[in-house]
């Protein structure tokens, strides 16, 4: 088997002193760096929202970061404006190796957000990742990175119902935990057949 290490959103508005800092993220980044030789392939995302993305609370007159609103395609959580197309927050913390096979740039579409590396949150407009990963003939994937509860939480579990053999290193994963959605998140993806270790 083919086998890729899936590095997700380790940017900079993740990190401590970042628009939305996950506690301990910048802490991942050295054993990231030292498992990413053990892999055939190193594939990273980037969340890449433009100003004034719909998923922003400052895009929605009357609410505040962490709501929840409902779109089109489903529930929401509002963020603060984070990872915004060109600044320093979108940009991978700068001890990160970034010297991979591929980055998958995902939340650029101004009207849905992305959490996972694989689907926009409409859960059926894609990525591109599934194509690229079947071209180069991997067929498991290991997954670390922010947040835990969030897009990597989303991108596993997308990953095994696409048919992948799928494991999160949890040691080298952080989480927002907001109103238990790690917990949540652990037993999605065990019932998707999920590996965490």
């Amino acid at each position: 088997m083919t086998h890729a290490l899936l590095v997700i959103d380790v940017q900079n508005d993740f990190c401590p002193g970042g628009a939305l800092a996950v506690s301990g993220g910048d802490e991942i980044v050295a054993p990231i760096n030292s498992m990413m030789d053990d892999f055939d392939a190193v594939i990273l995302t980037q969340d890449w929202h433009p100003e004034g993305h719909s998923s922003f609370a400052s895009s929605h007159n009357g609410k505040n970061p962490f709501d929840l609103t409902e779109m089109p395609y489903g529930p929401q959580v509002l963020w603060p404006d984070h990872c915004v197309q060109g600044t320093q927050g979108a940009a991978f913390h700068p001890d990160l190796r970034t010297d991979g096979d591929l980055i998958i740039r995902k939340g650029f579409r101004p009207t849905i957000d992305s959490y996972s590396a694989f689907f926009e949150n409409d859960q059926t407009t894609p990525t591109g990742l599934e194509g690229y990963l079947r071209t180069r003939g991997i067929n498991r994937l290991t997954l670390v990175g922010l947040a835990t509860d969030f897009c990597v939480h989303f991108s596993a579990v997308d990953a095994a119902r696409l048919g992948f053999d799928v494991a999160v290193r949890m040691d080298a994963c952080r989480a927002i935990d907001m109103d238990g959605s790690l917990t949540a998140a652990e037993t999605a993806m065990r019932d998707a057949g999920v590996a965490l270790i």
